[in-house]
């Protein structure tokens, strides 16, 4: 599937609730399916700066696309970690570069998070991001 599909099916899944409390239990048990970081990937060099709660990331490039494994120490942000992966894992850097994470706005994330928690959600976005320019350089 593309990234594109990716969202269209994270979209549709969120739209079989009409409660954002329903959304947020979906985001929790979405996050608790994550498999847990080994403790010795828990480090300040995987920590994303700019979130409130402790969110770590650990890419490695195989095969030209990079693969993320992600954890946090909140239930609602590893529902986020565990939305965000599902979109961008496994894909090369140049698709994570050209595509627009737009299910954030289309689920209203942004606007049902706490102000912290969306700043937190941004900050991992760009970590993505950066990511990928980093791997882009390297591979090309």
């Amino acid at each position: 599937m593309t990234i594109e599909e990716i969202q269209k099916e994270i979209i549709e899944e969120f739209s079989v609730y009409d409660d954002w409390m329903d959304k947020y239990a979906y985001l929790i048990e979405l996050g608790n399916q994550l498999e847990p970081l080994d403790p010795k990937d828990k480090t300040d060099q995987n920590l994303i700066k700019g979130c409130q709660s402790r969110v770590w990331f650990v890419t490695e490039i195989k095969d030209g696309k990079i693969h993320f494994r992600g954890e946090s120490d909140a239930v609602i942000v590893k529902g986020l970690v565990a939305l965000l992966l599902r979109v961008v894992s496994g894909r090369t850097p140049e698709e994570i570069m050209k595509n627009d994470l737009h299910f954030i706005d289309d689920l209203g994330l942004k606007q049902h998070l706490s102000p912290t928690r969306s700043n937190g959600l941004l900050a991992m976005v760009k970590q993505i991001r950066l990511y990928a320019v980093a791997y882009n350089r390297i591979e090309s």
